[in-house]
């Protein structure tokens, strides 16, 4: 009888925590599906989809300046977390948590400085092209 209970119970929990996720999805599915008849209907009325679809923000900044501070962000909440593990804390669940982090704080920081060597060759190379096209007009 308990094994029972215990099924029921095990069962209980896996709806509770899907049934959100089922949720978010089919209404993510119905608005999804709502945009393509509008998108459908406009195409059919001849009417610009400029009208329909607004253009997508631009980001503010270059990329690589995202990726270093969410990497130092990373880090320094890796930091925090490490130094609440060595304390009283249960260190079975702080310390990993913090190693984690730090992994993907380095990695999001190395992907920042990567990007923004990038960044500064096309600038420059951009610069270049444009003082060339300037000349030959």
């Amino acid at each position: 009888m308990s094994l029972i209970v215990q099924g029921i119970t095990v069962v209980l929990v896996f709806i509770g925590i899907s049934s959100p996720i089922i949720v978010i999805g089919v209404i993510y599915y119905l608005k999804k599906r709502l945009e393509h008849k509008q998108i459908l209907a406009a195409i059919e009325k001849g009417t610009p989809l400029s009208e329909i679809i607004p253009p997508k923000p631009k980001p503010a900044g270059p990329a690589w300046i995202r990726y270093v501070t969410a990497g130092i962000a990373l880090l320094i909440i890796a930091l925090g977390l490490g130094l609440v593990g060595i304390g009283d804390a249960p260190k079975r669940l702080v310390l990993p948590i913090a190693v984690v982090l730090s992994g993907i704080g380095i990695a999001w920081l190395i992907r920042g400085l990567l990007h923004r060597k990038y960044y500064l060759k096309n600038e420059l190379s951009n610069k270049n092209n444009a003082g060339e096209n300037k000349n030959s007009a």
